[in-house]
């Protein structure tokens, strides 16, 4: 989940004051012996930051050890396919001692299991080719448990080999079960066509197969030792909590294009295909898109830099092709690529600024019944820190919120269903579109007294009928909108039972400005957890999440999904309120919750979402499937028919046509590629029950009208502060 990034001007002064501290505790660091003096120096860097910077720091010792010794093993080998009981064996004497290795900056175990993985890793791969060889007897009553956490490792090589064995197998059996079902359709459509023969397609299965394993790998080659100790390092710093998090340097990149929405590059989306780099799709809008030279399907073959010297990058791991193509705006990189035919050419592109457009907000309008409404879908919270001119989520949602008032809408549906989070700022400017002045959220810091942020400004954007949508990957940012628009009776929150329920806040914190003098080079950053919030009504998000006014089915109903059921999260607790007054701008409000209630009692499409819910939960313990072919079809055929009613719940279509602003409609006239995404969306939307639930209500809701002004588009920069969010 993406998490809620602020720095406090209290906070900061903290930060800063560990900066001063550690300037001399890392200054003029002696010339890099290679990575293992780096690694030594990042892990005492990181426990320095966290015990100085965490909400609430645990004490690192022989529990704490635990927890990380079984969370970085569980990453190393999640399906455990690598290791054996005698790693483990050799491993287990460390459990209680990697607290201590830690402190004495003690690489040792470490060490061990990287280079124990190296080698099962390469015996394994010796092992899958051998065993995909010959064809398998399904005729066998062989089953495999798919649950890792039920299996044990291994006892011996001879056992993995088994284990291997059966995995492959399984592969290999269901593509040749899938594989047949697609010979008897084209049988049926013509029957003259001769299907292949069992042997055939068995073959074609294992190919597809070991197809797949070299693939991964080849993902698996190209990690580095840096990536594993990556993985080292967050088996660590995930002790604290699950959103504590390191960030290698590639990674904060990654971050920070994610947050933003924004990168300087080419606008071009890139996959591994074998040796190869292959262009998988433009982003619209792009340099790249707007050259009309580079293709989705070409392969790159050479990266130069600018009249440079071109270089070979077949073969090359993907993220450093990445970096080559990637470059500052106004730079020239020139690709030579494999086109679609087949022909070579070399195409020149000046990199640019590269809005990824679906980080940002969208809006469409539809009618029902006869009266006009509106639809914002809002990804995440998204802003660009270093600088206040370019997008961000609050002045983006004002300019749609504009948009659908001038198109006539009655009500509005603001969507914010996979909504991890992100900028809090944005969310405090958005919540105050639909509210007089007043405080949004509630902030507390280790310590130290509560600070509350505001909404200062009476104006209010939209004063009309609004529903909030939420589902359980709504989190953070999205709960503290969600949860201002319940307590201050603003409009109706309808969606999955609860949200996510992650009620706590990161820093981002650059690890580079504790260290002085040194040629390691980029230590990365570190995102920790320094604040929670909490609602204005004084309750946390944290684990119980937000919950909705009208609760609808849907197919997470009875699992246990969310930060409830994520390792060593932080506890729910509760605060003062803060002083607020209720604007009951609903005049109706529980005939409208009793409406949609009945509605949904009677409505076969979520009685259908609820039993498929049901029937999901009662399979999610069913982990053992049979590798004998005449089973393995029995046990699907059954499947397949207690499933064949729930495929209606993708078919279902609610009569809506919806339908993009004009502005849209004029970008959509140059840009192919936009109007495309458009109607995808909208073809989404027309099969969407909770959009047609989230417009039912919007039409029985009777607004009390504010006799405040419409709040203006030019959101201000807001002084509660905040620097970061």
């Amino acid at each position: 989940m993406n998490a809620i990034w602020i720095f406090m001007k209290k906070n900061y002064k903290i930060i800063l004051l560990i900066v001063a501290i550690s300037a001399t505790l890392w200054s003029f660091v002696p010339k890099s012996k290679g990575d293992p003096e780096k690694d030594k120096m990042l892990l005492d860097l990181i426990s320095f930051v966290i015990e100085k910077g965490h909400y609430d720091p645990i004490a690192m010792d022989d529990k704490f050890s635990q927890g990380v010794y079984k969370d970085y093993l569980d990453a190393l080998d999640p399906s455990k396919r690598f290791f054996v009981e005698s790693d483990i064996e050799e491993f287990k004497v460390y459990e209680n001692q990697i607290d201590d290795l830690i402190k004495s900056k003690d690489l040792t175990f470490f060490e061990l299991t990287y280079q124990r993985l190296q080698k099962r890793m390469q015996e394994a791969k010796v092992v899958y080719k051998a065993l995909n060889d010959k064809p398998y007897d399904f005729t066998a009553d062989e089953t495999i448990n798919l649950d890792s956490d039920k299996n044990a490792f291994a006892k011996n090589y001879a056992e993995l080999k088994t284990r291997w064995r059966l995995q492959m197998k399984l592969s290999v059996l269901a593509t040749v079960v899938d594989k047949q079902k697609l010979e008897e359709d084209k049988k049926i459509k013509d029957p003259k066509y001769t299907p292949k023969s069992f042997t055939q397609l068995e073959k074609e299965a294992r190919e597809s197969t070991s197809k797949s394993l070299n693939d991964y790998f080849d993902f698996i080659e190209d990690l580095d030792r840096e990536n594993w100790f990556e993985v080292f390092v967050n088996a660590i710093v995930t002790q604290y909590d699950p959103h504590t998090f390191y960030f290698a340097p590639e990674e904060k990149e990654k971050f920070d294009i994610s947050i933003s929405g924004k990168l300087e590059g080419i606008g071009a989306r890139l996959q591994k295909k074998n040796d190869f780099t292959e262009i998988s799709e433009l982003i619209s809008g792009g340099p790249a898109w707007r050259g009309k030279e580079l293709e989705q399907g070409d392969v790159i073959l050479k990266v130069a830099q600018g009249n440079g010297e071109p270089v070979e990058v077949v073969g090359m791991r993907l993220d450093d092709v990445v970096k080559k193509i990637k470059g500052p705006k106004g730079t020239e990189v020139r690709l030579t690529v494999k086109k679609v035919d087949g022909s070579i050419k070399i195409i020149s592109i000046i990199r640019d600024i590269v809005e990824i457009e679906e980080t940002y907000v969208k809006s469409s309008v539809v009618e029902k019944n006869g009266v006009k409404y509106g639809v914002i879908y809002l990804p995440k919270f998204y802003i660009d820190f270093e600088n206040n001119d370019n997008r961000d989520a609050g002045k983006d949602v004002a300019l749609e919120v504009e948009k659908l008032k001038n198109a006539g809408v009655k009500g509005i549906v603001m969507d914010l269903r996979d909504n991890g989070g992100g900028s809090l700022k944005t969310v405090v400017d958005i919540t105050g579109l639909f509210i007089e002045e007043g405080p949004v959220v509630q902030i507390k810091s280790s310590g130290k007294k509560k600070e509350v942020l505001y909404d200062h400004d009476p104006k209010v954007q939209w004063d009309g009928p609004l529903v909030v949508l939420i589902n359980n990957f709504s989190a953070s940012a999205s709960e503290i909108f969600a949860a201002a628009i319940q307590d201050y009776k603003r409009g109706v929150i309808i969606g999955s039972k609860q949200s996510y329920g992650k009620g706590t806040v990161q820093n981002v914190i650059d690890l580079n400005q504790f260290v002085r003098n040194s040629s390691y080079g980029d230590f990365g950053a570190l995102k920790t957890t320094t604040q929670k919030f909490y609602r204005i009504n004084g309750g946390s998000t944290q684990l119980e999440g937000v919950a909705s006014d009208i609760a609808i089915p849907d197919r997470y109903s009875y699992i246990k999904i969310g930060e409830r059921d994520v390792e060593n999260a932080m506890p729910w607790d509760k605060i003062d309120e803060a002083p607020f007054e209720p604007l009951k701008s609903i005049t109706n409000f529980e005939s409208v919750v009793a409406n949609s209630q009945k509605r949904l009692v009677d409505n076969n499409q979520f009685k259908l979402i609820d039993e498929n819910a049901k029937w999901i939960n009662d399979r999610k313990e069913d982990n053992v499937v049979s590798l004998n072919i005449n089973k393995f079809k029995a046990e699907q055929a059954s499947i397949e028919e207690i499933t064949k009613k729930y495929k209606a719940i993708t078919s279902y279509k609610n009569q809506l046509i919806f339908n993009s602003l004009p502005d849209e409609l004029e970008q959509i006239k140059k840009d192919e590629v936009l109007g495309q995404k458009r109607q995808d969306w909208h073809e989404t939307l027309a099969k969407d029950a909770y959009v047609e639930e989230a417009l039912n209500v919007l039409g029985d809701i009777k607004n009390k009208k504010s006799t405040v002004a419409s709040k203006s588009l030019n959101i201000k920069n807001r002084k509660d502060k905040l620097v970061k969010s």
